[in-house]
């Protein structure tokens, strides 16, 4: 008997193999609704930067729904749209098999609309500002967002029945520092203009 076929036959054995990360696709994609929204209605499958395609994303959505939005309403798309987040990237990462996968960019388009509604009214060059910071804190992940983005990467799946839980709040959870950090580089901007 091969090895492939003991495995095969032994429950114990199989169960004990790990399964290999699932790559995102379209397909992936429009297989679970929660699938659909972390990975930024398809901006997260871009092959080259995920995280700032899906930042470029929240900004085109922001400007477009734009007119038909007032404080209260930002507040509420912006409150539901994190814990929606959580569990759409909860469930996303646990079906690709990986904590924190980078097509996972509900987390880039809530906290930067976050940005985008604490800065307005701004004008396009403050917009852009706002973009450049967010990305570069959300990147480079300096102090406080180095620190949220590792705070759940060492999670064990196979022990820990929360681990999937966990994992979505830590890719929830870098970016809304990460969104805090750039705001308070405009904060103390606009303080000392």
């Amino acid at each position: 008997m091969s090895e492939n076929e003991s495995l095969s036959e032994n429950p114990a054995t199989a169960r004990s193999a790990p399964l290999a990360p699932v790559r995102p696709s379209a397909r992936f994609m429009l297989s679970h609704p929660a699938h659909f929204i972390a990975l930024g209605f398809g901006s997260g499958l871009s092959p080259l930067a995920p995280g700032t395609a899906g930042t470029l994303w929240a900004w085109l959505a922001f400007v477009a729904l734009q007119p038909w939005m007032n404080d209260t309403r930002w507040a509420v798309l912006i409150a539901l749209s994190l814990p929606l987040g959580w569990w759409a990237s909860t469930v996303t990462a646990r079906n690709m098999r990986v904590l924190d996968p980078s097509s996972v960019v509900w987390d880039e388009i809530a906290a930067f609309w976050l940005v985008l509604w604490l800065i307005a009214p701004a004008g396009w060059w403050a917009q852009l500002l706002a973009f450049a910071l967010f990305r570069f804190f959300d990147a480079v992940k300096p102090g406080p967002v180095g620190w949220a983005d590792a705070l759940f990467h060492d999670v064990n799946t196979t022990t820990d029945p929360a681990a999937w839980r966990k994992a979505g709040f830590g890719i929830m959870l870098d970016d809304v520092v990460a969104a805090a950090c750039a705001l308070l580089v405009i904060a103390g901007w606009r303080f000392f203009q």
